[in-house]
């Protein structure tokens, strides 16, 4: 186990807050994976909605940060 004895850079922190969304739709990803595995009576169609939107969202969170992150990369 790797321990730290500093606090994160401002730095840090903020390329965190950056992946925050993408972060968040992943939760929302396995949120939705799980209801459709465990579902008792099998999954709803909302449930597969939602499964659907979820998997978007996760796509298109991780496309706008590669988009940011590349910007970045080019302007450096």
């Amino acid at each position: 186990m790797t321990t730290y004895d500093r606090e994160p850079s401002a730095t840090e922190l903020a390329e965190v807050e950056q992946e925050l969304p993408l972060i968040e739709a992943e939760v929302l990803l396995l949120d939705a994976q799980i209801v459709v595995l465990t579902s008792d009576s099998g999954p709803t169609e909302l449930d597969w909605q939602r499964l659907r939107r979820a998997q978007r969202r996760v796509l298109r969170e991780a496309r706008d940060l590669l988009a940011v992150r590349s910007a970045a990369n080019r302007a450096a």
